[in-house]
């Protein structure tokens, strides 16, 4: 079985590694990103079978649940021993795929606190502010993330769905280490945003990483590279990714262990130049 760290580790913040191929946790949750799994257990499980594939960084948020995908991660992992765990905050959830961004510095704080609660630390290492609030200023949202930072209970700070300018603008009150964005194989529109997180050794974060579109129909090149590597095309989706760029930190989710022990088996898939290149192309 093809270890995660096949994939290569990344530092975040330079002091902080973790293996590329990391695990992301929203689908443990009910229906709509809302409630308990309907198997806890097997949720459980997969977890557990992550780190065993020597996955070290999981991603969640206060919001998935809420709070249910990180009373999960405790349940399973905790005491954590190496294990990253990094989540989010600045949603509120009213329903099930209902979203609204939060941004009030005592709203982010109180939702700080209530993670490290329920993760069970003292303090977390990478915490992402999940959406920028365009009715608080960037400087009071990552402002109430740097006075956590100083008090011992963040370590590093993270974006999600931003643009250059909103790191550029974040980074005036704060170092960030990471950022997570749409991106796959298909849809690469932040591909700017990439380009400046590898200039600024930032890590990215692909979400929704699987997604192939077009690229995996019958014929198409994703299919016919399967074939060659005995392979599914979703694994090699994955492959292209960590292929693109040594800051790409893909985070595939899935309640199956069925499933993420396939994710987890693209780390030994190695594309060549011109595989690499028409999957390029063809996106």
């Amino acid at each position: 079985m093809t270890n995660a760290a096949a994939s290569g580790t990344f530092r975040l913040g330079g002091d902080l590694p973790v293996v590329r191929l990391g695990y992301g946790s929203m689908q443990l949750t009910g229906y709509g990103v809302w409630g308990e799994p309907d198997d806890p257990a097997a949720a459980v499980r997969v977890l557990r079978r992550a780190v065993e594939l020597g996955v070290d960084f999981i991603d969640t948020a206060d919001s998935y649940g809420p709070f249910v995908a990180e009373s999960l991660i405790r349940e399973a992992l905790h005491p954590y021993d190496g294990v990253c765990v990094a989540t989010k905050a600045g949603f509120t959830r009213q329903g099930p795929h209902q979203w609204t961004a939060l941004g009030r510095p005592e709203y982010l704080r109180q939702q700080v606190e209530l993670s490290l609660r329920h993760l069970g630390v003292e303090r977390i290492d990478l915490l992402q502010l999940h959406r920028i609030d365009p009715t608080v200023p960037v400087a009071d949202q990552v402002g109430a993330l740097a006075e956590l930072r100083s008090e011992g209970k963040i370590r590093h700070i993270g974006l999600s769905e931003v643009s250059v300018a909103d790191i550029e603008e974040a980074t005036r009150t704060a170092p960030i280490v990471s950022v997570q964005n749409l991106y796959n194989v298909a849809d690469r529109r932040a591909e700017d945003v990439l380009e400046f997180c590898e200039a600024a050794d930032i890590g990215f974060i692909p979400w929704f990483p699987l997604a192939t579109g077009e690229l995996a129909k019958e014929r198409g090149p994703l299919a016919s590279m399967a074939g060659r590597h005995s392979a599914s095309p979703s694994q090699l989706a994955l492959a292209w990714l960590l292929r693109r760029s040594p800051v790409m930190l893909p985070i595939p989710g899935t309640s199956s262990v069925a499933h993420l022990e396939e994710n987890v088996a693209a780390a030994g898939i190695e594309l060549s130049d011109d595989e690499f290149e028409a999957i390029a192309k063809a996106a």
